[in-house]
């Protein structure tokens, strides 16, 4: 870009250097900021690149008189000479702190209202007013860094896909429903009167037809769509950077994959994220109350079922004997100087998650026994057991343990969700950068009324024979693998169903009958009968990677246009209302709000 040649500039403001002293170059941009120091104009110049200081004196009589008179935001053209800055003025915090432009001419583009905020990063600004300015809020620089650091990041992946033989080839948008599990945006069709298309929720079915059709290895940076409960790591519309291959296994298409991730941080942030080391599910959730643990905290949960199995204690005896629950421990170094207040504020956050309670022991002094601890519960359990928990948890003085004693989904949610905030508010979180394989997902798991639910998507391959998968599901392991960073599953992937026996046998034990699935999935199910190679795949969440990538708080931060909570744009106003005429060329009736009837 330096020493572009365009009919309006020679240079973006902040790629000016001091390899371009004596220079004249011409620049176009926005007034960052505008100061006049004894007679003499300085102008802040800011671009995309980022930003120059030019320099007015009044011997240019009719352009000084226009520096003057701009304000913030006013779009300046102009020309000038670069000059190295006197030692006592170079801004070291600036790339081009080293030099400025000693302006010729300028020439104003066209004005500016006041900014509705100001765009420096000294200012909280709350977020409804930056995304009903998000026109502005995207000049600001942290957000045209996060953006270009997002196109920096598509280009990267696309060529190194494309170097490894995949090809790009766009799917539809207007597609069929198909339960993946969120409700589907519908758009309603104007010549089949009743009949609808949905937006996908992502390519998956012809991903799979693409491996049918031939096609061998195929990505695709692709839009999705979910109409779901938002929050900050979701959006309505969001960016998949989807993979599909054919001939290759879990182990492939894993290896790949993270070859592509590994390749992306070194180009992108000059960081070696080294091997992934590989983790079941059964094993992340056991010791981490999650299956996308964030390993850069060391803390482990520890299962203590069988020291609780005969305390008269029935908070932890009741969970410890029934097959379906846990009793858990999490020790906390160093965290005995945790006031009692800290504490009850966990107990509120783990109740968020379905905890009845919070029980915790402090060790104060090891050497004395049970007098060297402190805890509303130790009194309810035999003190051999006490101290059997605490040789168990390595416990030393210093430490706080808390404890979970529910159902295992509970015990694993609360603190699982603990030990991050935990680590988090008493800065315990180690190295930055922590990717690992999660591996050996449940086939299924049983949903809210009790039948069986796919723990990822109907079509993803069972580890087992068609018999096996029949005769105990629920003990079924699938061949799916999720990609985690730092607590956050940035992809999910699995070997797919290329066996239209075995896809039959899936949708009969989700509950969906022969007729069903011919309606639903007629054309996949007919697609394995003529040829389906075996085929594996997976597909990364773009806005999240991009989020942590770049240190956003949100992926909001890394769109340049987002939905707010409520899946509104509020500075276009969508979603919006339409004309009667459009609604009766859809075959759709509009909704009045009709008068009450008196009574």
């Amino acid at each position: 870009m330096e020493g572009m040649e365009t009919t309006m500039r020679t240079h973006y403001c902040g790629l000016v250097d001091d390899n371009l002293i004596d220079a004249t170059v011409t620049l176009c941009g926005w007034v960052d900021r505008r100061r006049d120091h004894g007679g003499v104009i300085f102008l802040d110049m800011r671009d995309r690149e980022g930003v120059v200081q030019v320099v007015f004196d009044p011997d240019t009589e009719e352009h000084f008189e226009r520096a003057d008179s701009v304000r913030s935001e006013y779009v300046l053209r102009i020309t000038g000479r670069v000059r190295a800055r006197s030692p006592e003025t170079v801004n070291p915090n600036m790339a081009s702190g080293g030099i400025e432009v000693l302006g010729k001419t300028l020439e104003i583009l066209n004005a500016a209202l006041t900014p509705p905020f100001p765009l420096d990063a000294h200012h909280s600004v709350g977020e409804d007013v930056r995304l009903r300015y998000r026109y502005m809020d995207l000049r600001r620089p942290e957000m045209q860094q996060n953006l270009i650091a997002r196109a920096k990041i598509t280009s990267s992946i696309r060529r190194y896909l494309d170097a490894e033989g995949f090809l790009d080839i766009e799917t539809p948008v207007l597609t069929r429903a198909t339960p993946e599990g969120a409700r589907d945006y519908l758009v309603p069709s104007r010549t089949q009167p009743g009949a609808f298309f949905a937006l996908p929720q992502s390519p998956q079915l012809f991903k799979q037809l693409l491996m049918v059709s031939g096609f061998d290895r195929y990505y695709q940076i692709a839009r999705c769509f979910r109409d779901e409960d938002l929050r900050a790591d979701r959006q309505p519309e969001f960016t998949q950077i989807d993979i599909e291959t054919s001939f290759l296994d879990a182990e492939s298409v894993m290896s790949i994959t993270e070859l592509m991730v590994r390749a992306l941080f070194r180009e992108q942030l000059d960081v070696e994220l080294g091997d992934f080391p590989q983790m079941t599910w059964a094993d992340a959730m056991e010791r981490y109350g999650s299956d996308k643990p964030d390993l850069r905290i060391s803390w482990e949960l520890v299962t203590i079922d069988d020291l609780m199995l005969d305390v008269d204690f029935k908070v932890f005896s009741g969970p410890a004997n029934d097959p379906d629950s846990r009793v858990a421990a999490l020790k906390v170094p160093g965290g005995a100087t945790l006031s009692r207040k800290e504490i009850d504020d966990y107990t509120r956050y783990v109740g968020v998650y379905g905890a009845k309670g919070l029980a915790w022991i402090k060790v104060n002094e090891r050497a004395s026994g049970i007098e060297g601890l402190q805890s509303p519960i130790i009194k309810f359990m035999p003190d051999e057991t006490v101290m059997a928990m605490l040789d168990r948890l390595q416990a030393a003085d210093g430490d706080i343990i808390f404890f979970g004693a529910d159902k295992r989904a509970v015990v694993n949610e609360s603190l699982g969700a603990l030990r991050l905030k935990v680590a988090t508010d008493i800065d315990q979180v180690q190295m930055q950068w922590a990717p690992l394989w999660v591996i050996d997902f449940p086939m299924f798991e049983r949903g809210d009324k009790g039948g069986l639910t796919a723990l990822h998507h109907p079509f993803t391959a069972p580890a087992c024979s068609v018999d096996v998968l029949r005769d105990d599901p629920e003990a079924a392991l699938s061949q799916a693998y999720d990609m985690v960073l730092n607590g956050s599953e940035i992809g999910g992937g699995s070997v797919r169903i290329h066996d239209q026996h075995m896809q039959q046998t899936v949708f009969d034990l989700l509950g969906i009958d022969a007729a069903e699935a011919e309606a639903k999935f007629g054309f996949l199910l007919s697609a394995l009968r003529h040829g389906a190679p075996p085929h594996a795949g997976l597909a990364f969440g773009l806005d999240r990677l991009v989020m942590l990538m770049v240190g956003g708080q949100s992926i909001r931060d890394v769109i340049a246009f987002p939905k707010t909570q409520s899946a509104q744009c509020v500075m276009t106003e969508a979603p919006g209302l339409v004309s009667d005429q459009q609604l009766r060329e859809l075959s759709l009736r509009p909704k009045r709000n009709e008068p009450k009837a008196e009574g």
